[in-house]
């Protein structure tokens, strides 16, 4: 599998343009069909869709012809997001129950086949494993129903927020649930690429790419939301993590998710191809 035979899917954030998670809104202000044609022209394929992006493209355009602009650009691989409080025993399980309907739903209708979520969003202390076991079980099922897997997140800013956390959390749970292996978390969480080793190949459900400077602009999360880096662009060895990734027999599709201040000022069509031409210098000198 040489790298040109890589696939890479444009994560929502990448593409958004003038947006970010949290903002006040966090629709694109670029059209669905924009985005699409901006990715397929540089190389993209796969999108990442944004729930209440896609769900305001879908009640805007309709679904044949969300379908179509997907089809006709070449987005083979698509994912949606993002769920949170799936595990909690609160109202707020209710909304996310809700969401995670919508979303499965919405995946069933334009032929995305992941899931996106975090696990213990911004919580803090000890992660009751048996309980989010449980709860994960239950998510997983409600996706595979859809034929959708389920890819945890083990986010910074969250209860589960390492590698060996993640595992505990999602190994043996259901087939289709695992993690997303995302070199910025595993930087920021204080991990090295080397640890990804300890991730069966089954329960890489993604895996997604992007740099960074040693240094924290602010706290994680103003980090995370504003600084990340085009590939190459910042310190972290990603030749590093792509051929750590590589060693684990994972051969799927790579996702890029920037979110930076600097990027999502720029024209559409210069971010998607400085996204994609910098990530796949990644995998020039990798081991396939």
């Amino acid at each position: 599998m040489p790298s040109n035979q890589v696939d890479l899917i444009a994560s929502y954030w990448t593409i958004a343009g003038d947006t970010y998670p949290g903002a006040q809104s966090e629709i694109s202000p670029y059209t669905l069909q924009e985005r699409a044609e901006a990715a397929s022209k540089a190389g993209w394929r796969g999108m990442g869709l944004v729930y209440s992006d896609i769900v305001h493209s879908i009640e805007k355009l309709g679904l044949p012809t969300v379908r179509q602009i997907f089809q006709d650009n070449g987005m083979k691989h698509l994912e949606v997001e993002f769920l949170i409080d799936w595990h909690l025993a609160c109202e707020r399980r209710s909304v996310s129950d809700r969401m995670c309907k919508e979303l499965l739903d919405i995946a069933a209708d334009v032929g995305a086949t992941r899931l996106k979520c975090a696990a213990g969003l911004f919580e803090e202390g000890d992660v009751n494993v048996p309980l989010m076991r449980e709860s994960f079980a239950i998510l997983c099922d409600k996706a595979a129903e859809y034929k959708v897997n389920v890819a945890i997140e083990f986010l910074p800013f969250s209860s589960v927020n390492t590698i060996d956390k993640a595992l505990a959390v999602s190994e043996g749970v259901r087939p289709n649930g695992g993690l997303m292996v995302d070199s910025w978390h595993i930087a920021r969480g204080g991990m090295g690429f080397d640890e990804i080793s300890k991730i069966p190949l089954e329960l890489i459900k993604g895996v997604e790419i992007d740099d960074a400077d040693l240094a924290l602009v602010g706290d994680v999360f103003n980090d995370s939301t504003h600084y990340r880096k085009c590939c190459g662009e910042g310190q972290l060895d990603l030749p590093h993590f792509v051929q750590a990734i590589l060693d684990t027999g994972y051969r799927g599709p790579w996702g890029v998710e920037l979110i930076s201040a600097e990027l999502r000022k720029l024209p559409l069509d210069v971010v998607a191809k400085r996204a994609f031409d910098s990530t796949m210098a990644q995998f020039v000198n990798a081991r396939f």
